[in-house]
């Protein structure tokens, strides 16, 4: 009988078998190594692995300070601060993805040819600024958009209310928010504040999705009150502004000054620019000349000739001096006058008349130590330690080189050179009654202590013979204002060529002044740089700027008339609060 055969087993079948085998043991076994990794991430290697994700994701950040406003000095804001987002990419992941850049462009409003130009500038770089600023509803519509590696950056943009009126004196900021010109800039540590630091947690968007901890906490900027009154400010701007429009002048400048604090109340200067607009960003336009360009101040310096020759005693306002004939000074052509007068004149008619032959017989006659010491008091040849920065000493040569040609041109005003903010505070020194006070553009509380160069006697003195030149019979009768007693000086000074000499038919027209003459309260200094059509003197450009400025400033600070009869009949005289 036959044994039964075991059954065949297919190769198929067999290799079936195996692979069951297989998968019954390695499926335990495969749980068994996740259960064992998940454990071993979970909690053996905990730390590390925490430690290695904040590394990839958290991260510090700035906080930026708000920049501290600039006020007039009755709290007008002439810069302040607003919140802004700075556009931040990470270029490797922006460009991950296509689309995004197009996204991104469309976005920002920007060529896509421009961003991927600004992309290109450092691709490895993770945290770029693309120079893209978006107001916070715009930036957070942005965000929203979700395209990677786009985030943003709380900053600060500077806003200027007043536009190009006070340009000139606040200057501007940096694309970083730091002073670049004028108080801006001379004033950037205290407004800038201090930046602060917090450590933060960014998703893969580069997105913050948490504050961790703060490590060093903002400091803001602080508020700088100005000496500027912006209702002045605007007079002095249109006024100037008009005058070197109608005299097609190349550039004009006004400084308004208060005699009893040195504070600067206005300052303007034309052409102006709009520091709100970066297109205007040109030396040009932004460079304060009031107080960086020089010039030889001519005729407005013979007051202080006449002054160091009374406070010498080589004068008297009683002396007569010799204007009939020219001075013939060795060395250089004869001084002379444009208008032949045949008697001696007082110094008083010689300042009216503005006569070159008899303020240089007054220098002539003194010592030259005391032109010197007067012309170095009231602050020629040195800063007006404004603070300003770029501020011009000017020119005054020193007393070793004067010699006799030297010493008569300076008396009328060349051979010297000064700034307008010089030439205001050596006018407001005057009408101070020989007292120098420091100018400054910070807002002053009362009166201000200063330091005597001159005689009181002696600086009333003059500011009475520069009454007679707003008279009638003076130089400067455009520069008269209804009700008031108006001191001043014209000049009219050629402008230098350098080592060509001086530029033929090319003038600089100055005034300088002060209101009211029986207790000067401010002083103004204005300059009309080139003016063309025929018209070029001091008493024609200048003076009417000066009167249409002080005219309403003196209503505006509720200065009382001095010159009730000189009120013409029907005129209401009414002065304005401050």
């Amino acid at each position: 009988m036959r044994k039964p055969t075991a059954p065949q087993v297919s190769p198929e079948m067999r290799s079936f078998g195996i692979r069951m085998g297989f998968v019954l043991f390695a499926v335990p076994a495969l749980a068994c190594v996740v259960l064992w990794r998940a454990m071993y991430l979970q909690w053996i290697n905990q730390d590390f692995l925490e430690k290695r994700g904040n590394d990839l994701s958290v991260r510090v950040a700035k906080v930026v300070a708000h920049r501290g406003s600039i006020l007039d000095r009755f709290g007008e804001p002439l810069a302040v601060s607003t919140p802004v987002d700075s556009v931040i990419v990470n270029p490797r992941e922006l460009l991950a993805e296509y689309g995004n850049i197009k996204r991104l462009a469309e976005a920002v409003g920007r060529e896509q040819d421009w961003l991927k130009q600004r992309l290109a500038e450092a691709p490895e770089r993770q945290g770029l600024p693309i120079g893209v600023v978006l107001e916070p509803g715009q930036s957070a519509a942005l965000m929203q958009m979700k395209i990677p590696g786009v985030t943003t950056e709380r900053q600060y943009r500077r806003y200027y209310p007043a536009g190009e009126v006070v340009g000139h004196v606040l200057g501007f900021n940096s694309r970083e928010d730091h002073g670049q010109e004028g108080l801006e800039l001379g004033y950037d540590q205290s407004l800038g504040g201090e930046d602060g630091a917090k450590r933060v947690q960014r998703d893969r968007l580069g997105r913050i999705v948490k504050d961790i901890a703060s490590i060093k906490t903002a400091r803001p900027g602080v508020s700088l009150e100005t000496s500027i009154d912006l209702r002045i400010q605007y007079l002095a701007y249109r006024a100037l502004k008009s005058a070197v429009q109608e005299a097609g002048a190349d550039s004009g400048s006004v400084v308004v000054l208060d005699v009893t604090t040195g504070e600067v109340l206005a300052m303007a200067n034309q052409p102006a620019f709009n520091p709100n607009d970066r297109s205007q960003f040109q030396p040009d336009f932004y460079r304060n000349r009031a107080v960086m360009d020089v010039m030889e101040p001519g005729s407005t310096v013979k007051p202080f000739v006449v002054a160091s020759g009374l406070q010498g005693g080589t004068l008297t306002p009683a002396s007569l001096i010799n204007v009939a004939d020219d001075v013939i000074v060795p060395g250089r052509k004869p001084v002379s006058d444009e208008h032949h007068v045949d008697s001696p004149a007082l110094p008083v008619t010689i300042l009216a008349k503005s006569s070159n032959r008899g303020i240089v017989r007054i220098a002539l006659a003194q010592p030259k130590e005391d032109l010197w010491n007067m012309l170095t008091g009231v602050g020629f040849g040195q800063g007006s330690a404004s603070g300003f920065p770029g501020e011009s000493a000017g020119i005054l040569p020193p007393l070793a080189h004067w010699r006799l040609p030297a010493v008569a041109s300076l008396s009328y005003g060349y051979g010297l050179n000064t700034t307008p903010l010089q030439l205001a505070s050596a006018y407001a020194t005057l009408a101070a009654g020989g007292v120098r006070r420091p100018v400054t553009f910070r807002r002053v509380e009362g009166s201000v202590r200063g330091e005597r160069v001159m005689d009181e006697t002696v600086a009333r003195e003059v500011v009475g013979m520069l009454e007679h030149v707003v008279s009638a019979d003076g130089t400067a009768k455009h520069a008269a204002i209804e009700g008031y007693r108006v001191s001043g000086k014209t000049g009219t000074a050629r402008v230098s060529g350098g080592a060509a000499g001086y530029q033929v038919g090319q003038y600089v027209a100055l005034f300088a002044g002060m209101v009211p003459t029986s207790n000067p309260r401010l002083t103004a200094v204005v300059v009309i740089r080139n003016p063309r059509g025929g018209r070029f003197y001091g008493g024609e450009v200048s003076a009417p700027v000066f009167a249409e400025i002080m005219s309403g400033a003196v209503r505006l600070m509720g200065i009382p008339p001095d010159n009730l009869a000189g009120i013409k009949p029907g005129t209401l005289l009414q002065a304005a609060a401050p």
